[in-house]
């Protein structure tokens, strides 16, 4: 059984410099702990990810490796809170090259909104 899940995700980068995008369309393929995904990333770039998700009761991790971050893959841990099947809390770590006054290391928080969610579509057996 695998679900669907699209969302807009707000954010805001804490200790950083830089100018970054705060809107971030998101979709998401859930599979049990399984996750893969497409998102507008800070950088305003498109990003491809797939990892793991971990949850008890509303709180969850999210470890992932992911694209669209300076030509390279990246790894991608993200803690959150759900306040209800609709809205997710989130911070994950951040980490941003300055050329003028050096490398600053940060968190990204925000908000995520579920739009739509497609439950229990079924995967064919090939």
């Amino acid at each position: 059984k695998m679900d669907i899940i699209w969302a807009l995700a707000f954010s805001s980068h804490l200790g950083m410099q830089g100018d970054y995008n705060e809107v971030h369309p998101h979709v998401r393929l859930v599979n049990d702990d399984k996750i893969a995904g497409a998102y507008y990333n800070s950088e305003s770039r498109l990003s491809l990810y797939a990892g793991y998700r971990y949850e008890l009761n509303n709180v969850g991790a999210e470890l992932a490796l992911v694209t669209g971050y300076n030509d390279t893959v990246v790894p991608y841990i993200r803690g959150t809170y759900d306040f209800n099947n609709t809205i997710r809390a989130y911070a994950a770590p951040a980490y941003e090259y300055n050329s003028k006054v050096g490398d600053d290391i940060g968190v990204v928080i925000g908000f995520e909104i579920t739009i739509y969610k497609l439950h229990q579509m079924k995967m064919s057996q090939y």
